[in-house]
């Protein structure tokens, strides 16, 4: 009988963190019903702030561990796990020594720059990374990707475009292309001057997806997509210019790859992230889910749209990025999560989040800031490099809401 794969969940309290014990316990409940041993076991669950959900969330899955990063809220958290034996520990260092616990699997799902340390304390210890965290590879790419090389573990993407990439690639060598494809976002047929008036909560109303603010703002303003086809250049070893952005509003097709014969092979399922992460868990093998079947009947029709770049700019910053390479991803990423945090506080408008990105990067490249990545502290001077520059830009644009 094979035992419980272990498991650490960095970012237990965000959407795919939630997703993550979803399926986990949906896999252990049915293992159960079987008169089986359970399929996965929980090591440890870390989160930021939410003391409240982090330890319910233990308490429910049968975690060993917890850690909370703001250790403001320690002894909220002691006195909620109290009657249960779950170690805590607390502070943004208890983040990495969580991540270097033995397990498994670690599910990389803490959202922001936050997430590269502990990320990096997994791959070192030869740990299978399922990666939700973007950053590590747009931030940090060079550095993770040492990383996991030399402590000989393993990357699993969650993200469902290059989840599906992952799913179809074969015959890496005789691929033409990988194609990523993306929803549109709610603000795809909206015009120009509509799209300058639009609001936080029309921003992050996904006609898909259901995901945390800030991912939800980069879907509409399309960087999502646009870090996606910096981690897909990384995951893959695949040149930009062999990368390309299909506009599909039904979000069916997640992506597809492209070979030399003229074959073309892609993933389909429904908009359900319990999918790509049910992958991940499992692979090489498969989980039994309930997630929704993809039913084509229903759905009617596919379409596919060229993205339209005069609209959404931040998807030529990105690829202005990749191609520069060196620290650009780095900035680019920082100045972006300086610009979407002011807008969904109201202090920018919508087109202005591109606009201090651009900025931010040419600002940057002028000062030389954007030279190559030795090593995370290197990561981290760019990442504040772009911060800093970012909200220059930001309060010569601040506005009064209405």
């Amino acid at each position: 009988m094979s035992s419980p794969k272990s498991l650490t969940i960095l970012g237990a309290t965000g959407s795919v963190g939630r997703a993550t014990l979803d399926v986990v316990q949906e896999a252990n409940d049915r293992a159960r019903q079987a008169g089986k041993e359970p399929v996965f076991e929980i090591i440890s669950l870390t989160a930021h702030s939410d003391w409240v959900l982090l330890a319910a969330l233990a308490i429910k899955s049968g975690a060993r561990h917890v850690a909370l990063s703001d250790s403001r809220y320690g002894d909220q958290l002691k006195a909620a796990l109290a009657d249960h034996r779950i170690a805590i520990d607390l502070g943004p260092q208890a983040l990495i020594e969580a991540a270097a616990r033995p397990s498994d699997l670690v599910m990389a799902a803490i959202v922001g720059a936050a997430g590269l340390a502990p990320t990096l304390a997994a791959a070192r210890r030869g740990a299978t990374i399922a990666l939700a965290n973007k950053e590590c590879l747009v931030c940090a790419g060079g550095v993770f990707l040492q990383a996991v090389a030399q402590g000989g573990g393993a990357i699993l993407p969650v993200d469902s475009e290059h989840n599906a990439i992952f799913q179809v690639l074969d015959q890496s060598d005789q691929v033409e292309k990988l194609i990523l494809t993306a929803s549109g976002g709610p603000f795809r047929t909206w015009s120009a001057s509509a799209i300058a008036a639009a609001t936080p909560e029309q921003a992050i109303n996904h006609p898909n997806w259901s995901m945390g603010q800030k991912i939800s703002v980069d879907s509409a303003t399309l960087m999502n997509k646009g870090l996606e086809l910096i981690e897909a250049a990384l995951l893959f070893a695949m040149p930009e210019h062999q990368i390309d952005i299909l506009v599909h509003p039904q979000s069916v097709i997640h992506s597809l790859v492209a070979y030399q014969d003229g074959s073309v092979l892609a993933q389909l399922g429904a908009a359900d992230m319990r999918i790509p992460i049910a992958h991940t868990l499992a692979w090489p093998a498969r989980l039994v889910t309930s997630a929704p079947r993809l039913d084509l009947t229903i759905i009617g029709r596919l379409e596919f749209e060229v993205p339209d770049l005069d609209r959404f700019p931040a998807l030529k910053l990105a690829r202005a990025a990749l191609k520069k390479n060196g620290a650009a991803p780095t900035i680019l990423n920082a100045a972006n999560e300086i610009a979407v945090q002011s807008f969904l506080h109201r202090s920018i408008s919508f087109p202005q989040i591109a606009a201090i990105v651009s900025e931010t990067m040419d600002e940057a490249c002028r000062l030389g800031l954007d030279a190559a990545l030795g090593d995370l502290d290197d990561v981290y001077a760019a990442d504040q490099a772009g911060r800093s520059i970012a909200t220059q830009y930001r309060d010569k644009r601040r506005f009064v809401s209405v």
